[in-house]
């Protein structure tokens, strides 16, 4: 005889009512149809998502951490524990529910087969490797919960707690995560010591709840600005860091998307605005004005914006510009820089010299276990320089490609 749970008498989990292998557990038990066929949504859920071993455990953990509930959407959306009411009641649901979380998947479905099922391909799930052992020293449900509160506060649910990057979604209105993303860290970034130090101190203090500048990084073509602001995802992800870019074309769409992040305050978003630059006459040129400041609807506490462009004042002018004949002409200047003062800390990239372009292609070579005498380095690089577009960080790296494709 199969065993059943009362679905119906959940209070905030109670979206598994509807749940394709779930739903059958409280009235179709005993019915063998009923049961293969939440079998068969179950070891096709295993295949497309990786699920390992005993299957029904391994499914729920993947809904609670991947789908958004009451408590989960609750502390995303405050930034605070959920209340006693409400914790009592999660409580309550995963009592409800420790029987499907603890119990081998057969004593449901009647199918040894998925009490340790392997799939054709794992997938790796990032979410599970801080949970995972919090649900194996579980010693009761109330321990259950409390592990996944905890998983909650730290890295939220669903898209948020598996990705740190997104990018934004016209058509749907919201943010999907980036899968394919080349981590950097900043100690691989070789130089501007001081640009990295101001950079990691004024998103620290974000992260922190401290006042903090939004960031203009300016400077040079190639020269690491881009890979700078990357690569603070992977110093302050535990943090509750993630990063959003957004293209020139969505910036009119800021207050939109500041007020979608607004709704996850548990979270600290960088809206990443990589390689801008404007007409004067570009409605995104006002938007980014407005959004920073000056706005009828305020900034989200948690988003600042980093962007980055070879443009010290963001807008292009011309030598017609300062000579045209407006009556106030001090006016249109003001308003030519008024968005690159908005924010409130310009970092400036210069050039490399000699010695900081051939430390890079050092630094990068010696990753790959290739040491090269300082003779050997100062004639490869420098002769590469002189055929390509002087020297930049991204310079050196494409050197770096070329020599070890052809050794």
């Amino acid at each position: 005889m199969s065993q059943y749970v009362v679905l119906s008498s959940l209070l905030v989990l109670n979206e598994l009512n509807r749940d394709p292998v779930l739903s059958f557990l409280e009235w179709d038990a005993e019915d063998p149809v009923s049961q293969a066929e939440a079998a068969a949504h179950l070891v096709r859920a295993a295949e497309t998502k990786g699920l390992s071993g005993n299957l029904l455990p391994q499914y729920l953990l993947h809904i609670f951490t991947h789908n958004a509930n009451l408590v989960s959407e609750t502390m995303e959306q405050t930034g605070l524990p959920p209340g006693n009411s409400l914790r009592q009641a999660f409580y309550h649901d995963i009592e409800v529910l420790y029987p499907l979380l603890t119990l081998p998947t057969s004593n449901f479905l009647g199918e040894p087969l998925l009490d340790n099922y392997e799939p054709t391909c794992n997938v790796y799930d990032k979410t599970e490797d801080f949970l995972i052992p919090w649900i194996e020293a579980a010693q009761s449900p109330r321990d259950y919960a409390e592990a996944l509160l905890t998983f909650y506060a730290r890295y939220g649910y669903g898209d948020l707690a598996s990705y740190v990057v997104f990018h934004w979604d016209d058509a749907a209105g919201r943010i999907r995560g980036v899968e394919h993303f080349e981590r950097i860290q900043m100690k691989n970034l070789i130089g501007y010591q001081r640009q990295k130090e101001q950079l990691i101190q004024n998103t620290r203090a974000f992260v922190q709840g401290k006042p903090a500048n939004h960031v203009l990084l300016v400077g040079t073509r190639g020269t690491g600005k881009s890979s700078a602001v990357k690569a603070l995802v992977t110093e302050y992800e535990d943090n509750g860091l993630r990063l959003v870019q957004v293209m020139k074309e969505q910036l009119r769409n800021l207050p939109e998307i500041m007020n979608t992040l607004r709704n996850y305050a548990g979270r600290k978003f960088i809206l990443f605005l990589d390689d801008i630059s404007f007409e004067d006459s570009d409605a995104e040129f006002k938007a980014v004005k407005s959004a920073i400041e000056g706005g009828v609807s305020s900034c989200p506490p948690n988003v600042r914006l980093y962007a980055t462009s070879n443009r010290r004042h963001l807008v292009r002018e011309t030598w017609r510009d300062r000579e045209q004949d407006e009556l106030y002409r001090d006016d249109s200047i003001n308003e030519t820089i008024s968005l690159s003062d908005r924010f409130g800390l310009v970092i400036h990239y210069h050039t490399p010299d000699q010695d900081e372009y051939l430390a890079i292609i050092d630094h990068m070579l010696m990753q790959k276990g290739i040491h090269l005498s300082p003779e050997e380095l100062r004639i490869a690089g420098l002769r590469w320089e002189m055929t390509h577009s002087g020297r930049s960080g991204r310079t050196a790296q494409q050197f770096v490609a070329h020599y070890l494709g052809i050794h």
